[in-house]
């Protein structure tokens, strides 16, 4: 026989030693972690599919490849430049876009976007037609800053007329993918070479937070249901913490593009801006290119990402390379992120009563842990789902009262669990007493023995996020044990 992935047991509760509980024979479980990466809402592992231009790093996959073999993969990154979906003014290509995420979609994953306007790698990362019909803007050469008749072009960033056309640009891709489901989050990318929030390996002018915030509110303007990020470095060049405060007041989450450039104690920066935003947003931590970190000395064993991840509680970690090979060369540091980051939701404990009659109350207790770096931000309300010998759904019960958002995080094994406990098994003041489901009559909810399943999702019953239990039924609800209805 196997090995339960729970311990299991059948106690008599008396009311004088748990008082919360009614005088009836109960079933706990006490699940173990399955250690499985998990795939969830608002966190995972990114690819870049598009790496500002359209030649890296996935667009030597094939149609059907979506790297699936990824561990903990959730979302495709497809960051790109305005001049190859807007090419003519009024005139857009769109495909380029929503050919590769269908792909990903299909999955069950998610993608992010950035539109940029300056690049080191491309003369025009804004459409030429803007500058030639009349936006004010600046030749220059990578790393030499602003050179007459210079190989590249990068718009004023608060001329008119470039603004305006951004506008129109902003608001036909809203029309497309704000509030689309499917689209994890936006960044604010046309300020800045690369959409970074700087002109270090541009122009090198200097900005003011007066700029930032005028680019933050045309976003603003046009994504009203999307989560919108913002790059740490649009806090450079003098403008300090101001530009990120306001960006964290309107509700803007972070993104750093400058883990593991460099090496050792300066692997990072950045991390005392985290607490402004991971409590109510989440975080994105993106590497420095992996082949570039390795050829640097930068890299070390990966242990740094891991630190930063830790550091910032970041839920989102990208894959700046070709996946594959990343993977290859890291296999084990993955499996370590993947227990950290984002959230995970772990189920210490749950238990049931062995038999309730129709119509009666049902007495549920569990405790649950978050064991990830950052809270479970898309939130959840326990489940408890009664299933049939054929699988069919005779019962669902909703804790709409406990949301898994408010559970604490913690440094690694040490977050605080919080459940619904008899008073006897407080552990904290967040603890709540177990909750009681009233049972339909018996010619609904018909007498005999149901698999009893637990989940997490939306206060209706459905399912939302992968716990790492064994025992799902595909639909990410987990079996814990059987429950007997009788005769009322």
């Amino acid at each position: 026989m196997a090995a339960r992935p729970y311990t299991v047991y059948v106690i008599a509760l008396l009311a004088a030693v748990a008082p919360c509980f009614p005088q009836v024979r109960r079933v706990t479980v006490q699940p173990r972690d399955s250690g499985a990466a998990l795939v969830n809402p608002g966190m995972g592992w990114v690819f870049h599919r598009y790496e500002n231009n359209i030649q890296r790093y996935g667009v030597d996959l094939e149609p059907w490849d979506t790297v699936d073999d990824f561990p903990g993969a959730s979302a495709v990154y497809l960051r790109l430049a305005w001049a190859f979906l807007e090419p003519e003014e009024g005139r857009f290509v769109w495909s380029i876009v929503d050919t590769p995420a269908q792909r990903w979609i299909a999955k069950g994953k998610q993608v992010c976007l950035r539109f940029t306007c300056s690049e080191s790698g491309m003369p025009y990362a804004t459409p030429e037609w803007v500058r030639k019909a009349g936006a004010k803007g600046y030749f220059f050469v990578p790393g030499k800053g602003i050179v007459e008749g210079g190989t590249h072009w990068e718009p004023d960033f608060d001329d008119p007329m470039f603004l305006a056309k951004l506008d129109r640009f902003l608001a036909a891709a809203a029309a497309r993918y704000d509030g689309d489901p499917h689209v994890s989050h936006i960044d604010i990318g046309p300020f800045g070479v690369w959409g970074e929030g700087h002109t270090g390996r541009s122009t090198r002018l200097p900005y003011s937070g007066a700029t930032v915030r005028r680019h933050i509110d045309l976003h603003l303007k046009h994504f009203r249901r999307t989560l919108l990020v913002i790059n740490d470095d649009h806090g450079n060049h003098g403008r300090g913490l101001e530009v990120l405060h306001y960006a964290a007041a309107k509700g803007l989450a972070l993104r750093d593009d400058s883990i593991l450039v460099q090496g050792g104690a300066n692997a990072y920066y950045k991390a005392f801006l985290a607490p402004l935003f991971w409590p109510r947003a989440p975080v994105v931590l993106e590497m420095q290119h992996y082949g570039h970190s390795v050829r640097d000395g930068a890299w070390g064993d990966g242990s740094l990402y891991l630190k930063a991840i830790e550091d910032y509680h970041a839920s989102y970690a990208t894959v700046h390379w070709y996946p594959r090979e990343f993977l290859a060369k890291n296999r084990e540091l993955v499996d370590h992120i993947n227990l950290r980051l984002g959230y995970r939701l772990q189920l210490l404990e749950a238990s049931w009563p062995e038999e309730v009659k129709a119509g009666e109350t049902m007495t549920i207790g569990y405790r649950w842990r978050n064991a990830g770096v950052a809270p479970c931000l898309p939130g959840g309300f326990p489940a408890v789902t009664l299933k049939d010998s054929k699988g069919g759904i005779a019962g669902v019960f909703v804790d709409q009262d406990f949301d898994v958002r408010t559970l604490p995080v913690g440094p690694p094994g040490a977050s605080v669990p919080v459940g619904r406990e008899p008073e006897t098994k407080f552990r904290t003041q967040s603890s709540k007493p177990p909750v009681e489901f009233r049972l339909p009559p018996a010619h609904i909810l018909k007498p005999g023995t149901y698999d009893l399943y637990l989940s997490v999702g939306s206060r209706t019953g459905t399912p939302r996020i992968a716990l790492p239990l064994e025992g799902h039924d595909g639909a990410r609800r987990y079996r814990l044990g059987r429950l007997r209805i009788t005769q009322p």
